[in-house]
């Protein structure tokens, strides 16, 4: 669904200019459902914005369900926001209309059919995300997280290809959290829906089956569960038991130049200081010390 290959992104100004992203190489396939996590300014939210459409990449190769999103024009990047990306915000103020009811804000994006037709998709998209008993309900009768949900069935209203949320549950209690999480699994398996959600919260990352994190604009390491989710949860008996939840191997992820990215914690660890490490092959592995260990003696 998504290969990106030495992605970059540059934001000038008349008096700075800002490397946002700094050859990000990610790919996601179709059906995947996946997290990307990193600190702030890491560059998360400016790749969700390019695979999104609402931002123009600087350098690289960005392929998204087949098309390329450097050859788009303005005409092409319209259709493919249109048909290809569902978006889901943090901010519902970016996806509802306060005065209008949950079935009509999912009505608005429609582009096709009658007026049945896109009352009896909005329906069916209300009940997807269990907020059909509220369709008639104005946006300030609902919760944050009733709210979000609506907010993901206005980005499903046009039958998109991909789902993009940019920290969904930031709003919301750990509870709520759950549940939208678990919407988002629903449409990921009865759909089909490939769904990539960037976010910073370790909790939510810890429940999808793969975790790319990005360091300086760059793809650092990846995170892969072991077994399914609901596997895991049967395992534990109840949602709240965090005991049970490390079930991810960590992967740092090789460029295409043979370079990675060390988390800086790593490196404090074993004692480097520099921009130097020794390298080393034992037995069959590379080892990594500080370039100063073993000097003294």
């Amino acid at each position: 669904m998504i290969e990106c290959e030495n992605l970059v992104k540059i934001y000038k100004t008349v008096d700075t200019e800002v490397l946002a992203l700094q050859g990000l190489e990610l790919t996601v396939d179709k059906g995947e459902l996946m997290a990307i996590i990193g600190n702030s300014g890491s560059g998360k939210s400016t790749f969700l914005n390019m695979i999104g459409g609402l931002d123009r990449p600087s350098a690289g190769r960005l392929i998204v369900n087949g098309l390329d999103l450097f050859k788009l024009s303005e005409k092409e990047l319209v259709a493919y926001k249109r048909d290809v990306v569902g978006f889901v915000w943090q901010n519902n103020a970016r996806n509802l209309i306060p005065y209008l009811t949950a079935l009509q804000n999912v009505q608005v994006p429609m582009m096709f059919g009658t007026e049945k037709e896109r009352k009896a998709r909005a329906e069916m998209l209300l009940e997807l995300v269990g907020m059909s008993h509220r369709s008639g309900s104005r946006l300030n009768t609902l919760s944050g997280g009733e709210q979000q949900r609506v907010a993901i069935a206005i980005a499903l209203a046009n039958n998109p290809k991909l789902l993009l949320a940019d920290e969904p549950t930031g709003s919301v209690d750990v509870k709520t959290s759950d549940y939208i999480l678990d919407v988002f699994r629903k449409l990921n398996e009865e759909l089909g829906l490939t769904i990539v959600i960037v976010t910073h919260d370790r909790h939510l990352a810890k429940k999808v089956n793969r975790v790319v994190a990005i360091r300086d604009g760059k793809t650092s390491s990846e995170m892969i569960v072991r077994h399914d989710y609901r596997e895991r949860l049967a395992a534990l008996g109840t949602l709240g038991d965090e005991s049970g939840e490390i079930e991810q191997e960590e992967y740092a992820v090789l460029d295409k130049a043979g370079r990675l990215q060390i988390p800086s914690q790593m490196l404090a660890e074993i004692g480097v200081d520099s921009n130097k490490v020794k390298l080393e092959v034992v037995d069959g592995k590379i080892q990594i010390t500080s370039a100063d260990a073993g000097q003294e003696e």
